[in-house]
């Protein structure tokens, strides 16, 4: 896999996670696995960025 693979892993890992425990200070009522497990992709996405930066933040 090589260092930068795990690297990447590890990354995405923790996004899953800080995602997941932060969700309840977005405006999503549903969908959380989807969300957390998808958030490289979405981060596209301004109104999903926005509330990934409140889920991780706070703000």
């Amino acid at each position: 896999m090589g260092i930068i693979g795990f690297l990447a892993l590890i990354g995405y890992s923790i996004g899953i996670w800080k995602f997941w425990t932060g969700f309840r200070r977005t405006n999503f009522s549903s969908g959380r696995v989807y969300l957390a497990l998808l958030w490289p992709v979405l981060i596209f996405n301004k109104p999903y960025r926005q509330n990934f930066t409140r889920a991780l933040t706070g703000r």
